[in-house]
């Protein structure tokens, strides 16, 4: 009688999947990576604010910083997408975004993209409330992206969107 475990080694071998064994083979000790340096990250994520060229250095020595989340505390995440959606820098958002970070709402709000605004606020009403990075809302980011982005600011204030003071640290 074989057991689950034996099935699997034999399964994996005899199939060909011998390169996805370490991914399968279940009580088997993993070679773990290591985690990225949060100081690193937050240098990455805080050059999302505005520094362009130290943003593309960064990502080219270290690819996997491009979503990374640097934790402000108290439950505030910031990637450097998110970063330069808040502050309104659309040419590195952009620039992230064609590199494959995860945009959101709060980035689609930046770029008064009202197709994916509405039907996301249809599906998810709450979310017009919704906070990102440092506390600041759907509206904060829509009004940062000045005259693209005026119809999403109608249509979030018309939802009863109002803007809020954000203490930052």
């Amino acid at each position: 009688m074989m057991n689950r475990k034996d099935f699997l080694k034999k399964g994996i071998i005899t199939t060909g999947l011998v390169t996805l064994s370490p991914y399968l083979l279940i009580g088997q000790e993993q070679e773990k990576e290591p985690q990225l340096d949060p100081k690193l990250v937050q240098e990455f994520v805080g050059a999302g604010h505005g520094k362009f060229d130290r943003v593309k250095e960064l990502l080219t020595e270290h690819p996997t910083l491009l979503n990374a989340a640097h934790d402000w505390r108290r439950g505030d995440f910031e990637t450097a997408l998110g970063a330069a959606s808040h502050v309104g820098y659309k040419a590195l958002a952009q620039y992230l975004i064609d590199k494959g970070a995860q945009p959101n709402i709060f980035t689609a709000a930046l770029f008064g993209r009202m197709d994916v605004i509405k039907p996301m606020l249809d599906l998810f009403p709450k979310a017009l409330h919704a906070k990102g990075p440092h506390g600041f809302t759907l509206l904060h980011h829509a009004q940062k992206g000045g005259e693209e982005a005026e119809e999403v600011v109608d249509y979030l204030v018309s939802l009863g969107a109002k803007e809020t003071k954000v203490k930052l640290y």
